[in-house]
C-alpha cells in the first residue's frame, strides 16, 4: 500500500515509509478530549516537551484463562508513523476548547508529529501475562498523552478476540479447520474487520469475510445458505444442465438426470435404502444447480429441511453424479440439531457409500458444523464424541461474549528520568514505577517459566545463574529460578530519532505462527479451560525494594485523633 502523504518524511538510506492505519478513521482525533485539555495544559505550564515514560499494559487474563495473545502492534506502529494533525483537525480542536486556550497551542498541535517518540514492544502474536508491560512508549509528555486513547483501543479489542481465537483452538484441538464467520454478527464493520484479522492470528484457519481476505491475504470459505436451497422448486429452473468431464473427454447432456438417477441408486441400496423413503426434490435441484456452478468445490449446506432423510442422500446423489465425471465433492455443513449425532450418522452414511459403489475416500468427506458455536459447546462435542471435520464460528468469538474488554491501561512511569506509582487501595490497581526491561525465563524442558521485571540498569538474567523472582506485592511470594534460556521481551519497534535501528513489522503469516509457537510451548496446566495454573509474573528483588521504598515515600501518613 502506498504510504499516507501525511506520513514522515523519508530520508536517504531510510526504510520505505509505513502506510497508515487499516481504517481511515483512525486519525489523531480518535482520542479522548481529556488528552487536548491535559496537552494545553502541559504547554501552558511549559511542560509538554518533559519527557515521559509510559507502560501499556493490562490486570487480569480475559475468559477465566491464565494467558493472553497481544496483537495490535502493527496498527499502532501504522498510525504513529502516519500522526499529523490536519488544518481540518486543529480548527475543529479550536471550535472544542475554551476561547480562552491561547493561539500559540494550536501553532504547537501543527507542528507535532512522533518523531521524538519511542515504541517498545513484545512481539505481535506472542503469549502475554498481566503487569508485564505489552509496550513502552518514550516522548515527550503532551504527545505521548495523545497516543494514550488509539493505542488502547487499538490493542484492546485486538488482543481479546485474538485470545478469545486461540482459545477456541485449543478447545477444538489441532487437526480442526476453524472458520471464522462472525461478519454478520460483529459491532460494525471496523469490528468484523478487526475479527477477521486477529481471529486468524490467534489460530482460526480462513474467513467468510471477502474484505479481509482482500485487506489481508487471509484464505476465504464460505458455499450456500438456506435460502439458497429453499430457492429451488424445480429442475426446469435449472436451463444449463450439461457439464463436462473433468478431463474434458465427453459431457453429460443432463446432469440433472444423472444426479437423479444415482439417488435412485442410492434408495435401492439394501444397506442404505432403508434410511429414509422420499427426499426433498426441490433440495436435489438446489444441490445439483451448485454443483453445476462449482464442480469442483461442491459442499452442501444439509439441514433445511431434513438432515438424514433428505439432506445427506441428495448430496451423496449429487457427489457421485460428480465422481462418475471425474469430480471430487468436498462434503457437508450442518447448521443445526445435534451435531454430535448427526456428523457421526452422516459419517457412517458416507462409508456405506463408499462400500457400497466403490468410490474412494468418499467416507473421507469433509463435515463441518455451525450454529452458534462456542468454546463449551466444542468442548461437549469433544466428550460426546462427533465427526467434525471444520468449525464454523461467528458470533461468540468476534464479540467475545464471554468477556467485553480485556481492560489494557497505560501508566505514567517515569518523568524527566524521575520514576512514578499510581497508588490505590486497589492492590491490583497499584503501578510498577520506572522504565524497565522484561524477560522471559525459560526452565529445562523449553517451558517458559517466569516473567521478571527489572530496573533499566540492571544486569540482564542469565543462563545457568540462580536469579531471586520476586511477586511485585506480596512480600512471602517469591522463588529462585535458573533459568535454561532468558529471552528479552521488549523491542524497539519505533526508533523516535532516524540513526536508532528499529524491528521490521513481520507479516501476518508470521504474526500467526509466532502465536502457535509460543501456546505450543507454555505448559498445559497454564492452558486447559478449568481451573488453568497462574503463570508467575515477578520484579527483581532490586525492582521489588524500589518499588515499595517509592509506595511508602509516594502515600500519605494517616494521623489519628
Amino acid at each position: 500500500m502506498e504510504a499516507k502523504a501525511n506520513g514522515p518524511k523519508q530520508e536517504k538510506n531510510q526504510r520505505p515509509a509505513i502506510a497508515g492505519p487499516t481504517n481511515p478513521m483512525v486519525t489523531p482525533l480518535l482520542t479522548d478530549l481529556y488528552q487536548f485539555t491535559m496537552a494545553y495544559a502541559y504547554w501552558k505550564a511549559g511542560k509538554h516537551n518533559e519527557r515521559a515514560v509510559f507502560d501499556l499494559y493490562f490486570r487480569k487474563n480475559p475468559f477465566g484463562g491464565e494467558y493472553t495473545i497481544f496483537a495490535g502492534l502493527e496498527e499502532c506502529i501504522r498510525f504513529i508513523a502516519n500522526f499529523k494533525l490536519t488544518e481540518e483537525h486543529i480548527a475543529f480542536i479550536k471550535e472544542t476548547l475554551p476561547r480562552t486556550c491561547e493561539d500559540g497551542f494550536y501553532d504547537y498541535l501543527r507542528g507535532i508529529d512522533c518523531s521524538d517518540i519511542e515504541v517498545y514492544a513484545i512481539p505481535e502474536g506472542s503469549v502475554v501475562f498481566p503487569k508485564v508491560p505489552l509496550l513502552r512508549l518514550e516522548g515527550p509528555v503532551a504527545v505521548a498523552q495523545l497516543l494514550e486513547t488509539p493505542f488502547l483501543n487499538l490493542i484492546n479489542y485486538a488482543s481479546l478476540v485474538a485470545t478469545n481465537a486461540a482459545r477456541h483452538r485449543f478447545v477444538a484441538g489441532k487437526s480442526k479447520l476453524l472458520l471464522e464467520f462472525g461478519l454478520r454478527r460483529a459491532q460494525g464493520p471496523d469490528g468484523a474487520i478487526g475479527a477477521s484479522k486477529y481471529s486468524y492470528i490467534g489460530g482460526f484457519d480462513a474467513t467468510s469475510n471477502v474484505e479481509a481476505g482482500r485487506l489481508f491475504g487471509i484464505p476465504l470459505r464460505g458455499t450456500h445458505s438456506h435460502a439458497f436451497v429453499s430457492s429451488y422448486m424445480s429442475p426446469d429452473e435449472i436451463t444449463e444442465k450439461s457439464l463436462k468431464s473433468r478431463d474434458g473427454s465427453r459431457t453429460c447432456e443432463d446432469f440433472v438426470s444423472l444426479a437423479q438417477a444415482w439417488l435412485n441408486k442410492i434408495k435401492r441400496s439394501h444397506s442404505l435404502g432403508s434410511i429414509f423413503g422420499e427426499t426433498n426434490q426441490s433440495e436435489l435441484v438446489a444441490f445439483t444447480s451448485y454443483a453445476l456452478a462449482f464442480p469442483d468445490s461442491f459442499l452442501a449446506l444439509v439441514d433445511t429441511y431434513d438432515v438424514m432423510r433428505s439432506g445427506i442422500p441428495n448430496f451423496c446423489a449429487v457427489a457421485l453424479a460428480l465422481h462418475y465425471l471425474g469430480y471430487k465433492a468436498i462434503g457437508i455443513r450442518l447448521d443445526s440439531g445435534d451435531l454430535a449425532y448427526l456428523s457421526c450418522e452422516g459419517r457412517n452414511f458416507f462409508h456405506a457409500i463408499e462400500k457400497e459403489f466403490g468410490v474412494p475416500d468418499f467416507g473421507k468427506m469433509s463435515i463441518t458444523a455451525s450454529n452458534d458455536l462456542n468454546e463449551e459447546t466444542l468442548d461437549a462435542l469433544n466428550k460426546q464424541g462427533h465427526e467434525v471435520d471444520a468449525f464454523g464460528i461467528g458470533t461468540y468469538l468476534v464479540t467475545c461474549y464471554a468477556q467485553a474488554a480485556l481492560g489494557c491501561v497505560f501508566k505514567l512511569v517515569e518523568v524527566n528520568n524521575q520514576p512514578r506509582i499510581k497508588l490505590s487501595e486497589d492492590i491490583t490497581k497499584v503501578s510498577i514505577p520506572c522504565k524497565k526491561r522484561c524477560y522471559r525465563l525459560y526452565g529445562k524442558e523449553g517451558c517458559p517459566l517466569v516473567d521478571i521485571m527489572t530496573g533499566e540498569n540492571e544486569p540482564p538474567p542469565k543462563v545457568g545463574e540462580r536469579i531471586l523472582c520476586r511477586h511485585p506485592f506480596s512480600e512471602s511470594k517469591r522463588a529462585y529460578v535458573v533459568p535454561q534460556r532468558v529471552e528479552e521481551l521488549l523491542k524497539c519497534y519505533w526508533r523516535g530519532s532516524p540513526g536508532k535501528s528499529r524491528e521490521d513489522l513481520p507479516l501476518l503469516n508470521d504474526i500467526r505462527n509466532r502465536c502457535i509457537q509460543q501456546l505450543e510451548q507454555m505448559r498445559s496446566d497454564h492452558m486447559r479451560r478449568l481451573n488453568p495454573t497462574p503463570y508467575k509474573v515477578s520484579v527483581s528483588a532490586k525492582l521489588y525494594d524500589f518499588i515499595h521504598f517509592l509506595w511508602l515515600n509516594e502515600a500519605p501518613v494517616g494521623e489519628l485523633q
